[in-house]
Parts: structure tokens; C-alpha cells; sequence
């Protein structure tokens, strides 16, 4: 049976609970260190969002300009690296106390310090980069931009195994996949396309025909294109749902259920994700967790 973590020591409480304010800031359609999670594991998540979403935030502040995003991320990197041994110098209150519940996280659950890295490196590649030529260049950006997570809840969970490793890839991947096809008229409004040109060049679409009142019909063409494989990762990723036990086997089943709820939601609009921003609700609630009760009869 896998170990779950130890108990937060009392004098990081507060470091815990810094991070715990900064996961609840931003709406997300899928749960994070949510009350489904076996409690020790919770906090070691927070932790983790809470890094992430930060170093997220420095490279989405259209305000500033990009040498100062890569130099905050690089900043971050560098705190990363000393917050094992030592708090972090020049850190604000806030960030200094995310990073001593982070540097506990990473000893007291044996994170590998190479997953935190990958995401640096995609937020650093968000300030520079806004468009993808392919599906192997999104993919790739993928594995860095949303697989460490999948496998650090893992290790917090006291999973290592390289089966579980890479069906959390394909759920993970099919997440972000599906947050941006959700998120398109959004990327688009701040200069970013995750279509792959590839996909876009397939459907007949231009990007000066974009037009965010009715999205045209080529565009909705690639949508439908860029959603295909987006399913056949979710169905590869199906596989981790039913690789682990106890509360984090429901959290990963509803998470699954969420994603693929949004994909459907966006196909029901015609895939006119301009107009019809697909999302989920609490009134999807009881729905998901009754398909995640019934989950082996489907």
C-alpha cells in the first residue's frame, strides 16, 4: 500500500495556510487539494498549486513587460532551488512562507525537483511563445506545462510506478487540451493560438477570419479537429482513475469526468467557443459524482 505523507508540523501551519489562500483565488473547473483528498495529502498539494499558479501569474501579467516575466520566473527558480535548505532570500511574506511549506513538501514527500523545473521552463516558454506549428511542439509544451503536476499529486500519494506515471500524463495532457480549446476567445484576445497551424492549415482556417461574435465555420472546423485526439488522450488517461485507492481514486474520477463534460459541453455549441464559453457548475455536481459512483458500470 502507498504511504501517504506526514503530518504538517504546527510551526508551518501558517506557511500552509499562505498557500491554501493563494489556491483559493482563482476559479478552476477541476478540484484542487479539494475535500476529497485524504487530508495529509491535501496541504502538500496546496503547496504545489501555490507555486505554480504564482510563477503562472508572473508570466500571464500582460502589464509588465516580458524581460521583467522571465526575470520574476527566473527569481522564482532560484528560491526553488534554496528552499530545501534555507528560506529564501529577498522573497516577500507571502512567497517566503509558500516556500517554506514547499521546501517541506519536496523532503517530507521525495519530489523530484526536476517536475518543478519542466514547469518553470513552459510558464517561461508562455512569455515567449504564442503560437504552435504542431501537434508535437503543443504536446510537448504539454509535458511541461501540465504533467509534472498529475505526477507530483502522485508521489504526494506515495505512487510511483510508471503505468499510473503515464496514464496521468494522458489525463493531464487532456486537461490543458481542453482548458485552451474552453479558453479560446481568451487566448485570442491576448495574442495567444494553441491550435496547432497544422490543424488550422487542415481546416481551411485564417487567422485574420477570426471573428470572436460568431466564430466562422472553419474555425469551429478546427475545434472539432483539435477535440479528437483531446478524447482519445482522455480515454489512454482513464487508466489512472482506476490505478489508485481510497479519496484521491473519486478526486481523479470526478476530475476526468469534469474535463470530458467540458469537451462535450464545447461540442454541443458547435464549437463555437467564442460565443459559448463551456464550463461547469454546481449544479453538474451531484450528476458527476453520481457517474463517479457508478463509474465500473460504463
Amino acid at each position: 500500500m502507498p504511504e501517504l505523507p506526514p503530518p504538517v508540523p504546527v510551526d508551518l501551519a501558517d506557511a500552509y495556510a499562505a498557500c491554501r489562500r493563494r489556491a483559493r483565488q482563482h476559479d478552476e473547473n477541476f478540484p484542487v487539494a479539494s475535500m476529497l483528498l485524504p487530508r495529509r495529502m491535501r496541504p502538500h498539494v496546496a503547496a504545489v498549486y501555490a507555486f505554480a499558479r504564482v510563477a503562472d501569474d508572473f508570466a500571464d501579467e500582460g502589464s509588465r513587460p516580458p524581460a521583467e516575466r522571465l526575470r520574476l520566473l527566473d527569481a522564482w527558480r532560484g528560491h526553488l532551488r534554496t528552499c530545501m535548505h534555507v528560506e529564501p532570500a529577498g522573497a516577500g511574506p507571502e512567497d517566503a512562507a509558500i516556500f517554506r511549506a514547499l521546501g517541506y513538501t519536496i523532503r517530507a514527500c521525495r519530489l523530484p525537483i526536476g517536475l518543478f523545473e519542466d514547469l518553470l521552463s513552459a510558464f517561461a516558454q508562455d512569455v515567449t511563445v504564442s503560437r504552435y506549428a504542431t501537434w508535437a511542439d503543443l504536446l510537448d509544451y504539454c509535458r511541461r506545462s501540465a504533467n509534472p503536476v498529475g505526477r507530483l499529486v502522485l508521489r504526494i500519494a506515495g505512487h510511483d510506478d510508471g503505468d499510473l506515471d503515464r496514464a496521468s500524463d494522458d489525463l493531464c495532457t487532456a486537461l490543458q487540451l481542453t482548458n485552451f480549446w474552453q479558453d479560446f476567445a481568451r487566448d485570442w484576445a491576448v495574442g495567444r493560438l494553441y491550435v496547432p497551424l497544422e490543424v488550422v492549415e487542415a481546416a481551411g482556417a485564417r487567422e485574420h477570419t477570426i471573428d470572436l461574435s460568431r466564430l466562422p465555420r472553419e474555425w469551429r472546423a478546427a475545434l472539432e479537429l483539435a477535440a479528437r485526439p483531446t478524447r482519445e488522450l482522455f480515454a489512454d488517461g482513464r487508466a489512472v482513475c482506476d490505478g489508485v485507492r481510497g479519496r484521491l481514486r473519486l478526486e481523479l474520477r470526478l476530475t476526468w469526468l469534469g474535463g470530458t463534460t467540458v469537451l462535450d459541453r464545447l461540442a454541443a455549441s458547435g464549437y463555437d467557443a467564442a460565443r459559448h464559453r463551456p464550463t461547469l457548475a454546481p449544479r453538474d455536481v451531484p450528476r458527476l459524482l453520481w457517474r463517479a459512483a457508478t463509474w465500473n458500470r460504463r
